[in-house]
């Protein structure tokens, strides 16, 4: 799955900065109908490709290729898609999912001529798009899949990602605003704060990265967390993170910074499955998110494995239950 590519000319962005010959890199799966109406949206999270996600949509699975047509566009900043690493280190200017989202639909609307979503879909930050897509086009989506997002990055959330930053520039390689050469030592350091959040306190207690095939506390923090950021590049990392701490539905000209007129707005059918042991977003923001939408509801994941639901061979009973709620959500579709 190489991925297609979606020239989208010169961008003018929400922050006011200009993205010059902006492209998104996208995968399909599936096939579209006469009707374009068997559509579903499904972005990358936080560091992942398409690639990584594709597992969720194929025939028979949750996101039946067989039915759906799905749609994989990579985030911005994610490598692929338009991305710091593509230009000279500091020009590339600051983006938000707002600028995400509104590609994607040209994507959609120019590409595919589509007018109406089965779904939108997304995990982590993916889910953060998807839930944009539910507030910025009500009447185009009709079913809405949260899988361990938030409408708004809470405070919490940022404390997090302001420690992930911290660990990141410590690098030789930061110069106050980017990195000007291949960072190293930062990377790591990154890797091993996210150790700390990215499950919980009981996965540890039950010893529960031995079953997952490492040997050691420490074997789990480099052969998965260090090794996970290892090859990324830190001017990419950067602007996605920046991403991620400015994440709100509702900070656009539609709804004015008034989030709770944001969800309100969401006609879709929507789903909100936090984890119950996710540090990144919690249950409590969840809960407070569907009360103040009107056709929503919550279904909680109980996990010990906190942010970690989505990986169908390191935790496949979590990776199953997910699969079966989207089922349940598209049974009528």
């Amino acid at each position: 799955m190489n991925g297609e590519i979606f020239d989208c000319g010169d961008v003018d962005l929400q922050n006011g900065g200009r993205l010059s010959d902006a492209r998104l890199v996208y995968q399909t799966a599936g096939r579209l109908n006469a009707a374009r109406d068997n559509v579903i949206i499904y972005p990358t999270s936080f560091g992942t490709r398409h690639t990584d996600i594709a597992w969720l949509a194929g025939p028979g699975r949750a996101l039946d290729t067989d039915r759906y047509f799905v749609v994989m566009p990579n985030m911005l900043g994610n490598g692929l898609s338009s991305s710091p690493s593509h230009q000279a280190p500091g020009t590339f200017p600051s983006i938000c999912l707002f600028d995400n989202v509104m590609l994607q639909h040209r994507l959609l609307r120019e590409k595919f001529q589509v007018e109406r979503l089965k779904l939108s879909v997304g995990f982590s930050m993916g889910a953060q798009q998807a839930y944009h897509w539910a507030a910025l086009f009500p009447d185009m989506v009709e079913r809405v899949a949260v899988i361990c997002g938030s409408a708004k990055t809470s405070r919490h959330n940022r404390v997090f990602l302001e420690g992930v930053k911290a660990a990141l520039i410590g690098d030789p390689a930061w110069q106050g605003e980017y990195f000007r050469a291949a960072a190293g030592p930062g990377l790591k350091a990154m890797g091993r704060v996210y150790a700390g959040w990215g499950t919980s306190s009981q996965f540890f207690r039950d010893e529960e990265y031995l079953r997952a095939g490492y040997h050691s506390v420490e074997d789990f923090i480099v052969r998965d967390w260090e090794a996970f950021f290892a090859h990324k590049d830190a001017n990419d990392l950067m602007a996605m993170i920046g991403a991620w701490e400015r994440a709100d539905i509702s900070a656009n000209a539609k709804y004015d910074g008034d989030l709770v007129k944001a969800l309100g707005s969401i006609q879709a059918s929507a789903l909100i499955m936090p984890s119950r042991t996710d540090m990144y977003f919690s249950p409590v923001d969840s809960e407070e998110e569907v009360r103040l939408m009107p056709n929503a509801e919550l279904c909680i994941i109980e996990t010990i494995w906190g942010h970690r639901v989505n990986n169908p061979i390191q935790n496949p009973k979590d990776a199953a239950f997910v699969e079966k709620q989207l089922a349940r959500l598209l049974g009528s579709a």
